[in-house]
């Protein structure tokens, strides 16, 4: 598409997701509420309180579901006052874009986000438990180009695993070597964020690709999707049910490159981004403040009164 101004809804990830992020806005709000209750009839239990019971852990199956049936709960909301013409969702936002896509129905996108999280857990109990990846923020892409190399050069294995902006990166190491490894960032001028565990986005984790190919996706019914994806791997379009699934397995072990999106976005024409989401990251990075204009869709805002809801039930 081009000649034109377009909007994209963009789904920045998983954050925020425990009870106590999410837990008010889940129940109280009226787009989230119906799928609450569409996904109890899939999962056979309600997921707010399986919320409450996980605690504060971001990863669990019900901290990812109560995730993806808040983007879409918001992703209704913004579409009251947007006609996007792209969707795009960097890392775990790919499952809440699949559906909004139309290529996945609501009720797939939960069985998908509760049988990849399952085997996430199941995987990373048994392989790859020395790695971690770190986040970090103010390095010099040249910099931080060098240090990876230096290190793979000595045997001692540095993945990028995420691209966020310029000098602001995810990197996969043996946890072994973290501290050293965040004690030459700062030498760099750099400074280190969050260090996720389990780790994520590597080639080392093809085996959880091939068990999610043939375990979980095969459950699922895949269309053509109505919204064009972006994809968060490249920034290339996925317009066919075929692109999106490959989407959704590169998740696993391939790096994400947000640069990427917001290259593709802009170069079709889309000039504001409405970040459906709980969203402490996206809406800062300078990229996407240098690109568009961006509307948050967020739980806490969600539940302020607005009058394009005045009326609704």
């Amino acid at each position: 598409m081009s000649g034109t101004d377009h909007d994209a809804v963009v789904f920045p990830g998983l954050a925020g997701a425990t009870f106590a992020d999410l837990g008010r806005f889940l129940a109280l709000d009226q787009f989230a509420r119906p799928l609450l209750r569409r996904a109890r009839t899939v999962l056979g239990y309600p997921v707010l309180q399986r919320l409450h019971d996980s605690g504060e852990d971001d990863y669990s199956e019900a901290a990812q579901v109560a995730s993806l049936i808040s983007s879409l709960a918001l992703a209704e909301r913004a579409l009251l006052t947007a006609s996007p013409a792209y969707c795009a969702g960097p890392s775990f936002g790919v499952r809440a874009t699949a559906v909004l896509s139309g290529c996945l129905s609501f009720e797939d996108g939960v069985r998908a986000t509760v049988g990849m999280a399952r085997q996430e857990r199941a995987y990373f109990e048994n392989e790859h438990t020395d790695l971690v990846t770190q986040t970090v923020v103010r390095v010099p892409d040249e910099k931080l180009t060098t240090l990876l190399g230096e290190w793979n050069a000595r045997g001692e294995r540095l993945e990028l695993s995420g691209d966020l902006d310029q000098g602001f990166a995810m990197i996969t190491l043996s946890e072994t070597r973290l501290a050293q490894f965040r004690r030459e960032i700062g030498a760099l001028g750099g400074y280190n964020m969050h260090t996720m565990r389990p780790p994520a986005h590597s080639v080392l984790f093809g085996g959880l690709r091939e068990t999610v190919a043939a375990e979980v996706l095969p459950a699922l019914t895949f269309r053509e999707p109505a919204l064009p994806v972006v994809t968060d791997q490249d920034g290339t379009v996925a317009d066919t049910a075929q692109g999106v699934r490959e989407m959704l397995l590169n998740t696993f072990d391939r790096p994400f490159s947000w640069p990427a999106v917001v290259a593709s976005l802009t170069a079709h024409g889309v000039r504001t981004v409405h970040l459906a989401g709980a969203d402490p990251l996206f809406h800062r990075l300078d990229s996407t403040r240098r690109h568009f204009r961006v509307v948050r869709v967020d739980p806490r805002s969600a539940l302020r009164p607005t009058p394009a809801l005045a009326g609704r039930t």
